[in-house]
């Protein structure tokens, strides 16, 4: 019972002091208003060189979808060799050996 009101005790006083930091804190000022746009100056001077950009990669973009709209042949899919039918204990006992040689590849690095 002494060790719960000692937690508790402990709880509160910490309570306490946090609360008490938190109100000695001063409150942050509160954000200045944003600043009014500057007056219309007419247009952007930077406007007349990205429509430049703009119609000349517009030009350029008909002749790129000319080339995309080609289909590519499929490659020849590449002949598989027979694999030989594999029973599940011979695959256990590759996988139970592929774990073992990396568990020892562990042990030998450490």
């Amino acid at each position: 019972m002494r060790r719960l009101a000692a937690w508790l005790a402990g709880v509160a006083a910490g309570t306490a002091a946090a609360e008490a930091l938190r109100r000695r804190r001063p409150k942050p000022a509160p954000a200045p208003a944003p600043a009014a746009p500057p007056p219309d100056e007419g247009p952007d001077p930077r406007a007349e060189e990205l429509r430049a950009k703009l119609a000349e990669s517009a030009a350029v973009a008909p002749a790129e979808t000319e080339l995309a709209t080609e289909p590519e042949p499929e490659p020849e899919p590449e002949a598989e060799p027979e694999a030989q039918a594999e029973t599940p204990e011979e695959r256990r006992r590759r996988v139970h050996d592929a774990g073992r040689a990396a568990l020892d590849e562990i042990e030998r690095s450490s």
